[in-house]
């Protein structure tokens, strides 16, 4: 074993928590493999040092010492967007907490071809489970049709008592937003929605028509957009000019960022002549001139949810009772008031 050099500090190994927690490197282990039958009290125990010294247990020893991997695949579709980069970036956390490693893998294609070579590729490295995070419609089309030969768990694609997925209520977060603006008393209202082969952006206009549909406001059919900025922008400069709307839910954060560039170079003031909302709360949108009003969702929740139906499946356990979808949070910033009067 390589000692450390001059002035650097040493790894905590497995065996030094079992030191400082008082108990065996057996026992330590259980623990951190789930295993049932352990003292609550001694469980704590080991919990108590990993945690105070911030200890993250190492994949390759922990593989050797139970002929596992301990290796998750995640396959992932479009990642430069926000919210699938985002849900990657906590997965592959969540799965350091656990002790697993991650494999990952991009999808040029979505198609059955392509994800099918992604999953025998992730299977002859010996990864125990995959987690997909891919949106589109055709995706969710290829993972019906293909086999898997490994657990897996989704991010997309919802179902009542689908015990493979992980995701939040996108058509309750959207009902949200559209409701914020209806309470504040905007009648006429416009989406912009994101690219309508993606699983949220289909689920957050449903909830935009839904709510209006139950407030009795006349609906004007959604601009189908495509996330980015500057389709937002290019939207506004279009739509702005003379508008018989007030208010604006943009299907996420980028979108809507681009009305508000449009809004100000038209001469249009935000929110006193114009409200918008966007979705996904990305760190930006409590900077943007005004800040954002937009839905929020916990990524961190996320990727510790999908790990942890992952990891039930590869035990063997009873994932417990259906999946619950929670509902996103508004969070309500400065792009939105009431419309000016007489409109």
């Amino acid at each position: 074993m390589e000692e450390p050099g001059p002035g650097e500090k040493r790894a905590l190994s497995i065996r030094d928590i079992a030191r400082l927690a008082g108990v065996s490197r057996q026992t330590v282990s259980r623990v951190l493999n789930g295993e049932r039958y352990i003292k609550p009290s001694t469980e704590a125990q080991v919990r108590k040092v990993i945690e105070e010294h911030s200890w993250r247990p190492n994949s390759a020893a922990r593989a050797l010492a139970t002929s596992r991997s301990r290796t998750i695949g995640l396959l992932v579709s479009a990642r430069s967007h926000y919210g699938p980069f985002s849900a990657a970036t906590a997965i592959d956390e969540a799965a350091r907490n656990r002790g697993y490693a991650i494999l990952t893998a991009t999808l040029a294609r979505e198609d059955d071809e392509s994800i099918s070579a992604a999953l025998d590729a992730f299977v002859a490295q010996g990864v125990e489970g995959v987690v997909v995070i891919a949106p589109q419609q055709r995706a969710h089309e290829a993972l019906q049709r293909v086999t898997f030969k490994v657990p897996l768990v989704s991010l997309h694609w919802k179902s009542a008592g689908d015990d493979r997925v992980a995701a939040f209520d996108q058509l309750a977060g959207a009902r949200l937003a559209t409701r914020h603006l209806i309470e504040l008393g905007h009648t006429r209202i416009r989406h912009l929605a994101g690219p309508q082969d993606w699983s949220e952006a289909e689920d957050r206009m449903n909830g935009f028509l839904a709510e209006l549909n139950d407030h009795d406001l006349a609906v004007t059919a959604p601009i189908l957009g495509d996330w980015t900025a500057d389709l937002g922008y290019e939207v506004g400069l279009k739509i702005l000019h003379h508008p018989d709307f007030t208010a604006v839910f943009a299907s996420n954060d980028q979108m809507a960022l681009g009305l508000i560039h449009a809004a100000a170079d038209l001469g249009i003031a935000v929110p006193e002549q114009l409200s918008i909302v966007g979705f996904d709360d990305i760190p930006e949108a409590k900077h943007y001139s005004p800040p954002l009003t937009t839905v929020r969702q916990d990524f961190g929740w996320l990727g510790a949810r999908a790990i942890a139906v992952l990891l039930a499946q590869i035990e063997g356990e009873d994932t417990g009772p259906p999946a619950e979808f929670p509902v996103p949070q508004l969070i309500v910033r400065a792009s939105t008031a009431p419309p000016p009067p007489g409109r």
